[in-house]
């Protein structure tokens, strides 16, 4: 479904100038952290909202798309990442999708100080779980 899948939390740096041009080819649209920077968690939600409609999702989310102050325990810290809060109340804002399936990946205990990596992904994951549980009543 190319005309549903997106990439939201892109920051700096790219490998490439290319990169933002083959996710594009692919059918990928983008929301950069700036976007959210500037208009907030509801309208990225919303955006995804429209993207999507009533297609079954597939929800992926690198952790290190949080901010290292969030998320130290991945292998690819960047700073300038969203918040605990704003990646929540993204996923708040999707409640009534058809998420079908969803993952967390990068997270790295060993580089996860006082365990703070791990609590935002356990939280992310209830968060996902309670958008399957909310579509099915």
């Amino acid at each position: 479904m190319e005309d549903a899948s997106m990439h939201v939390g892109i920051r700096g740096p790219l490998y490439s100038p290319d990169d933002l041009k083959n996710d594009q080819e692919l059918g990928f649209k983008t929301i950069h952290c700036d976007e959210l920077e500037k208009h907030g968690p509801d309208h990225v939600a919303r955006r995804i909202r429209d993207r999507i409609g009533d297609h079954p999702l597939y929800l992926s989310i690198d952790i290190d798309v949080l901010d290292p102050a969030h998320a130290p325990g991945t292998g690819t810290p960047e700073i300038a990442g969203l918040t605990t809060r704003e990646l929540l109340n993204i996923l708040r804002g999707l409640a009534g999708v058809n998420l079908v399936a969803a993952d967390i990946v990068e997270v790295s205990p060993a580089y996860d100080h006082a365990e703070i990596t791990s609590l935002a992904a356990a939280t992310i994951a209830y968060e996902m779980i309670n958008l399957v549980v909310c579509r099915s009543r």
